[in-house]
């Protein structure tokens, strides 16, 4: 199986500061380091377009990215201090998103090891999210005619906002989201379903609940592609997560996730979503989980 990575995803962060930026080049490692992947499995995207970002962002906000004009509370509601950097690192993000799904329709499956930014809305950043990679890559294989329909499968912790605002009115469009109910963010946008959670969910919960819900959300939708965003902040001793899911039950789940979509014949691509566990080693190895479940299917 081939996937989008690119060095230059991580990039450096003033020191204290609580996103695991590490953890894309340390998922490569561990990926690599168990054999799950091969060096020759790792495909390098380049910088996005902005005619494909101005399928989804307001010119205005991506002036504001690419100028570094953001105004300080902007930055604030970003998360990440703004430098040229990190709008290539976000430009290359999407990117990867938008190969691995080109790679998805032909494989079957395919992964970026970094994208989810799911709450980036068409004209404002917000929680470490600045662009919406998956909201992109939608669009842009909908202008290339490649698909009609597409599904959004997603399993971060935190309820992705941006993406349900950017497909609100698009009814070919399916946004699932399975979060925490009284998690980030405070203000909720309303996907086709939510499905909130209270603190404290365990895996038998969490996966009863997938299993009741993902089945009439595939049928629903019937996508021509599927976008799973495959958040690790669920899992137990997460910084912002509040659930506690073992690895075993992460592993199941993305055995339930991946299994059923290519049960349906629909094309996978999976992004990374969020983590923050104690080390971004450790967040590393929970988001290698993913793929090592997705190998089996390429």
């Amino acid at each position: 199986m081939r996937v989008s990575h690119h060095a230059d995803y991580c990039l450096p962060l003033p020191d204290g500061h609580p996103f695991p930026m590490a953890k894309y080049r340390l998922v490569r490692e561990v990926l690599l380091d168990k054999g799950v992947l091969r060096a020759a499995d790792f495909a390098e995207p380049a910088e996005v377009a902005l005619a494909e970002l101005e399928r989804v962002h307001e010119p205005a906000y991506l002036d504001k990215l690419a100028l570094g004009t953001l105004s300080a509370a902007e930055e604030r509601r970003l998360g990440v201090p703004w430098s040229p950097r990190l709008w290539r690192r976000s430009r290359l993000a999407v990117q990867g998103t938008i190969d691995a799904a080109r790679r998805a329709l032909d494989d079957g499956v395919s992964a970026n090891l970094a994208g989810g930014t799911h709450h980036a809305f068409a004209d404002h950043a917000e929680g470490f999210c600045a662009l919406n990679d998956v909201a992109v890559a939608i669009r842009a294989l909908g202008a290339e005619a490649h698909i009609a329909r597409a599904v959004v499968i997603d399993l971060d912790v935190h309820q992705g906002n941006g993406t349900a605002a950017i497909f609100a009115e698009d009814p070919k469009v399916v946004t699932f989201s399975m979060h925490g109910e009284k998690n980030y963010p405070a203000v909720r946008q309303r996907s086709t379903r939510d499905v909130a959670l209270p603190d404290g969910t365990d895996g038998v919960a969490y996966l009863a609940a997938l299993r009741y819900e993902l089945p009439d959300v595939l049928a629903t939708a019937r996508a021509d592609v599927a976008f799973y965003l495959a958040g690790v902040d669920v899992a137990a001793g997460d910084r912002y997560g509040r659930f506690t899911l073992g690895d075993a039950d992460i592993r199941e789940r993305d055995r339930e996730v991946i299994g059923q979509v290519r049960a349906a014949g629909v094309p996978l691509v999976i992004t990374l979503a969020g983590g923050y566990a104690p080390t971004a080693r450790r967040t590393a190895e929970l988001h290698a989980i993913v793929i090592e479940e997705a190998v089996r299917y390429a």
